[in-house]
């Protein structure tokens, strides 16, 4: 037996991932704003050895549509990702925190700091889901006048990962001598001003706050562009996917394993963690059942409106649900990676629009599983045993309901098959995960100046 084990992860969205969940009696309806229903999820995660929990985030309200879609919309109130985590890290002991900020909207130097804090504050759980951020009613926010393009975004993000880990080298994992008797507290010799002038940004430094306890926040990164697979090769440890078969996912794995030479990495050093969005019964009628009965909840409206980000240009109200979409769009190169996978799985199954959007409507186009615990492991197993995925991020489609029967039901299922561990290996996420801790920039130099 293998000694490999599957990671996961659970990805919450507010009431649950579809987009009806809100509406579901298992659902907790105020979940956006409430502190108890996230620490209940997270504390849920941990007790079925989760390595982390994880929730996507956008600096905007990220509806497209009319007004009656967005009244009958439940994603709109919601708390900001680390001011949470940081809140949840003192209810929790084991378990990791993703928490997404954009490289778009967001300043190097605050958000270096916000995160080097969030780790020290977890005793080492923290990590970054580095975005671009691909919504474009958000720069109004920020005073600009336009979403700047898909080039420049990636440009732009590989510049402000690069400060942002400068930054968190600011001081020497051994600076903070805090010797009372002396009188030392630190060793100016051991701080480091990173004084970075690039195209995109000016950073004296240092940072105002000593190094973490994994060195670095974990790098996490969602999306699967050819921009967004490049990003993943030079700076990502974990990314999350969107695939609805195995094929295209392990297309996707050697895809972006295969980038990481050309930057001095190995394939190790990356875990692909495509999403899965599992409807679990006890029998293959009773999941069913559970999925049926999540699907009479989506309103035509917001069905419709899932569609609105694929097809941009067309007023959908006018379409024959029932029917084939009239036409597909070919999705702009290197932007929204979703566009690709949805487009092809309507092209491919042969969807009518209802159809469609009852499929996106589970997890927006990422894989959802209706079956038993059994047959909902056996199709893990065998992503994860055919090269497509290191693990996976679990995306319940009504919370807390779904990730409950989750670690119930399934994670027991992949322990007796020896895929997954019963008990957590280490102190942080990093050794959890089983990525190196990365040594300081600076240490690393004055290494290969002592050789």
């Amino acid at each position: 037996m293998s000694d490999r084990k599957m990671r996961l992860g659970a990805f919450i969205m507010a009431t649950g991932h579809h987009v009806a969940a809100w509406r579901h009696p298992g659902s907790q309806i105020d979940s956006g704003v409430n502190i108890d229903h996230y620490i209940q999820v997270a504390q849920t995660a941990e007790r079925g050895l989760f390595d982390q929990v994880f929730v996507a985030d956008s600096p905007g309200l990220q509806h497209r549509g009319d007004e009656e879609s967005l009244s009958r919309q439940g994603r709109v109130s919601y708390f900001e990702p680390v001011t949470l985590w940081a809140a949840l890290s003192a209810v929790t002991k084991h378990i990791g925190f993703v928490a997404t900020a954009s490289t778009t909207y967001e300043d190097p130097f605050l958000l270096a700091r916000k995160f080097a804090s969030l780790d020290h504050l977890s005793k080492g759980r923290a990590a970054w889901n580095v975005v671009t951020t691909a919504a474009e009613n958000v720069f109004g926010n920020f005073g600009l006048d336009a979403h700047p393009d898909p080039a420049v975004r990636y440009e732009r993000a590989h510049e402000f990962v690069d400060v942002v880990k400068g930054l968190w080298d600011s001081y020497d994992d051994d600076a903070f001598v805090r010797d009372a008797a002396s009188g030392v507290y630190f060793d100016p010799k051991k701080l480091h001003a990173l004084n970075h002038v690039g195209k995109y940004f000016k950073v004296k430094g240092p940072l105002n706050i000593e190094r973490s306890p994994q060195g670095h926040p974990v790098i996490v990164q969602a999306g699967s562009s050819e921009d967004g697979k490049e990003l993943a090769a030079a700076t990502a440890e974990a990314i999350f996917t969107a695939w609805t078969s195995e094929a295209e996912a392990r297309a996707f794995y050697q895809d972006v394993k295969g980038r990481m030479a050309k930057h001095g990495r190995h394939p190790g050093q990356l875990l692909v963690l495509p999403g899965i969005s599992p409807v679990i019964g006890r029998t293959e009628a009773e999941a069913k059942a559970k999925w049926a009965e999540l699907q009479k909840l989506i309103h035509p409206s917001v069905g419709l409106n899932t569609l609105v980000q694929f097809w941009p240009n067309d007023d959908l109200r006018r379409w024959d649900l029932d029917a084939p979409p009239p036409w597909y769009p070919e999705p702009p190169k290197g932007i929204n990676s979703r566009a690709h996978v949805v487009i092809e799985l309507a092209r491919r199954e042969k969807f009518t629009v209802r159809q469609l959007y009852d499929y996106l409507a589970g997890a927006r186009g990422h894989w959802v599983v209706v079956g038993t615990p059994q047959t909902i492991a056996d199709q893990m197993q065998s992503w994860f045993e055919n090269g497509a995925a290191d693990g996976f991020n679990v995306m319940p489609p009504v919370l807390p309901q779904s990730l409950d029967e989750f670690v119930e039901l399934v994670v027991p299922e992949l322990q007796r098959r020896g895929l997954f561990r019963t008990a957590y290996e280490g102190r942080t996420l990093r050794e959890n995960l089983g990525l190196e801790r990365p040594a300081s920039r600076y240490a690393q130099v004055a290494a290969a100046q002592a050789a």
